[in-house]
């Protein structure tokens, strides 16, 4: 899938090694969305919420809350998903409550293999399959999904309920699940990268297990933080022949040739990365800011025009 394709989809889910940019890469597709007259819900799981701070708002908790025009955030957690999933079913807060908050009853709901990612995941699957009025409620839901290991357990819980679970309702939610995970019109896995040799590593093998493990629809591969190229060749030897000289030149071109030998570093990196996966890459810009918040996402969806 190109990126020029990603926003099209009814889901992204935004996944990667720990640190690489994951929530400002959510943030920014959503604001990219939402530029383009999308409405977008952001889906972050069970985390410290990143994303409505990070565009100026407060965070939502687990209720639906609207940040910026066009872009509304939450945070799934395994006990609002499970009360929300439960009064589904039984319809009745009462008969919730008298059942589902008993201790016992949450004792042993604990021991259910995968139950938390099983009901979150759930939840983020309906927001983006619901309608209202005959027509989506959400244009796109991007999911800011848990790093590289959590990510595969959680998209991978509809294929292995259905390996083990018999006919039930449980098997019928495992059934929609996986077929709109599935499904490359709707879904595309979105993953983050750095241009640096572990993390250009993990996301090689990540990339592998979700279209060999998991079966799932792979989208773009972003590479954040990528350093702009700021010399030449020819420019860089003269940079080095003035190392030695007296401030202010030899500071600064001593800073200069560590931006560039960087930029070389990272290059080699993504060159690697493009091979391992075998797909092109959408760079995202090397960024410095004292705060980084609405502005910088701003920036990073500046970066994905023209990609995605």
């Amino acid at each position: 899938m190109s990126g020029s394709e990603l926003l099209d989809r009814r889901l992204v889910v935004v996944t990667g090694k720990g640190g690489v940019g994951k929530s400002t890469v959510s943030a920014a597709l959503a604001m990219l969305a939402a530029r383009r007259g999308k409405r977008v819900l952001v889906a972050e799981v069970d985390a410290r919420e990143r994303v409505a701070p990070m565009l100026g708002g407060r965070p939502s908790g687990p209720v639906i809350r609207e940040v910026l025009p066009g872009i509304s955030t939450v945070d799934v957690d395994p006990r609002h998903a499970l009360e929300e999933y439960a009064l589904m079913v039984v319809k009745v807060r009462a008969i919730y409550q008298a059942v589902f908050e008993n201790r016992v009853v949450r004792f042993f709901l604990r021991a259910v293999p995968s139950l938390a990612e099983t009901l979150m995941l759930g939840k983020i699957l309906h927001e983006a399959r619901s309608e209202t009025s005959g027509r989506p409620r959400w244009d796109l839901v991007v999911v800011d999904a848990p790093a590289t290991g959590h990510a595969v357990q959680l998209l991978g819980v509809p294929r292995a309920l259905l390996a083990t679970v018999p006919g039930g309702p449980l098997r019928r939610d495992a059934e929609w699940m996986q077929a709109l995970l599935s499904d490359p019109v709707r879904t595309a896995i979105a993953l983050v990268s750095l241009p640096e040799e572990m993390p250009v590593t993990e996301t090689a093998e990540l990339d592998a297990r979700i279209g060999k493990e998991l079966s799932l629809p792979r989208g773009p591969v972003f590479l954040n933080a990528m350093p702009r190229e700021l010399y030449t060749e020819g420019e860089r030897e003269r940079l080095r022949a003035v190392l030695d000289a007296p401030p202010p030149l030899g500071p600064a071109a001593r800073a200069a040739v560590l931006q560039a030998e960087q930029r070389v570093r990272a290059s080699a990196q993504a060159t690697r990365l493009r091979e391992l996966v075998g797909r092109p890459l959408i760079p995202l810009p090397l960024l410095a800011f004292d705060r980084w918040g609405r502005r910088a996402v701003e920036r990073i969806a500046d970066a994905m025009e023209g990609q995605v």
